[in-house]
């Protein structure tokens, strides 16, 4: 009797402590974005800024997970051990369209090479985040680079130089080309464009605002383009409409694609180095921050010019 009540109270205290077990993880979404507060088989967690927690192991094979805008999701006990990342999906929100990590986590490299081209090619494709995804993609540039190595037999070949090479060039050349598709679109049917209607896709005075700046930049607008939103997908257009000549026009259109993805693939890739080795913080976990700061700042300039032009139309006339 006496060993029988002391076998249960042994089992007992093992099987408390099995529960009572804690393990530090990393809670993630697919973005690679912390989970802030969620849920694991009811009990409520809260995650560090880099999204590591303490969680108790759970005494059964696995744990539901589940937070605001994230359905719930089974792990099992075996993933939950000390230091390892948990992955839990987020629902899909509109705002997910401005994320750059978006495209690269459901596309990688073929999708950001087809957002590049679409963004000057397909007069559509103004409303892509051009330059927060190519920064973006410097931060990442050897997983996408790999996938390009990986295609030619060179998937275990790593040079930093090499991948930020490989994937500048794939980047630029997808540039180069939806620019020339937009300088045909705008030889071919750019003058009937300015009869359009206004829609949804596609607004007359984003076609004014681009034949402005090429008459006040010549040449240089197809370079300087690059850098301003809106105004980088018209701007080819505008210069076959006016009839550039070609020659004149591939030349400054491979200048201003080489010039745009270099600056955005180097300054996301060694900025990351260099604040995460002086200030120690990833800027992977503040891509949310970094995306708005990047808008801002490109669209300073085409917004200031559209508030402006405006006042001055709607000022009255001194006669």
């Amino acid at each position: 009797m006496l060993q029988r009540l002391l076998f249960l109270l042994i089992s007992i205290f093992l099987i408390f402590n099995a529960g009572a077990q804690q393990v530090k993880v990393f809670v993630l979404n697919q973005y690679e974005a912390p989970v802030d507060n969620f849920k694991m088989d009811g009990k409520d967690y809260r995650t560090s800024k880099d999204g590591s927690v303490l969680i108790d192991v759970p005494t059964a094979d696995s744990a539901v997970f589940s937070a605001k805008e994230y359905p719930a999701t089974t792990i099992s006990k075996n993933e939950m051990k000390e230091g390892a990342t948990i992955t839990i999906k987020k629902k899909f929100t509109w705002k997910d369209l401005v994320n750059p990590m978006f495209y690269i986590h459901y596309g990688g490299l073929w999708l950001l090479l087809f957002i590049i081209f679409a963004e000057t090619g397909l007069f559509v494709g103004f409303f892509f985040p051009g330059d927060s995804l190519l920064f973006v993609a410097g931060i990442y540039s050897a997983n996408l680079a790999n996938e390009f190595l990986k295609l030619i037999g060179l998937g275990n070949f790593h040079n930093e130089w090499i991948e930020l090479l490989v994937l500048c060039a794939l980047l630029s050349f997808a540039g180069i080309l939806g620019n020339l598709v937009g300088y045909w679109t705008g030889k071919k049917v750019g003058p009937a464009m300015y009869h359009w209607k206004d829609n949804l896709l596609f607004k007359k005075r984003y076609l004014h605002e681009a034949h402005d700046f090429y008459e006040k930049h010549g040449g240089g607008a197809i370079v300087m383009a690059r850098f301003l939103p809106i105004v980088r997908t018209f701007a080819p257009i505008v210069a076959g409409i006016v009839e550039m000549d070609r020659k004149k026009f591939v030349f400054f259109n491979v200048i201003g694609s080489v010039a745009w993805v270099v600056s955005m693939i180097f300054a996301g890739h060694f900025l990351q180095i260099w604040v995460k080795n002086q200030f120690g913080i990833e800027l992977k976990d503040k891509l949310e921050l970094i995306v708005i700061i990047i808008i801002a700042v490109t669209s300073a300039p085409v917004l200031w010019k559209f508030f402006f032009s405006k006042r001055k139309a709607d000022a009255p006339k001194v006669h």
